[in-house]
């Protein structure tokens, strides 16, 4: 009675998983690029909603004096928001002269305006 693998059991077990891993790779990255694709846009449409309510309160759109844009940092301490700052992906701004909330990130950036609306892709691999 033996115990354990031959070697040729163990050669097409491994070439199997080869074959899969060959299958689901390409897959995921393109998994991977929707979900961050829809954090931005997610992300985005929180910074417009904050922005009609900072406008409702404040009077002007966030960033003030109009024309100047803001960080993450500064986006979660004036318009109440609690967005990722250091773990995201994208990095996000808004100029209040343009009315805009923009997401970046490797050459691709989503642009959304204050007003609403559905974000806008542009750069190189867009969906």
């Amino acid at each position: 009675m033996h115990k354990g693998f031959t070697l040729v059991e163990l050669i097409i077990v491994i070439t199997v998983i080869g074959i899969l891993v060959a299958f689901a790779s390409p897959q995921f990255a393109v998994t991977k690029e929707r979900a961050l694709d829809r954090e931005a846009k997610a992300t985005i449409a929180l910074i417009q909603a904050a922005e009609k309510i900072y406008k409702m309160e404040e009077g002007p759109y966030y960033p003030s004096p109009a024309g100047s844009t803001s960080n993450i940092a500064n986006i979660n301490a004036n318009l109440r928001l609690s967005l990722p700052v250091s773990s995201s992906a994208w990095t996000y701004t808004v100029n209040s002269a343009a009315q805009t909330a923009t997401a970046t990130r490797s050459g691709r950036t989503w642009t959304a305006t204050f007003t609403g609306g559905d974000p806008s892709c542009s750069g190189a691999g867009c969906p």
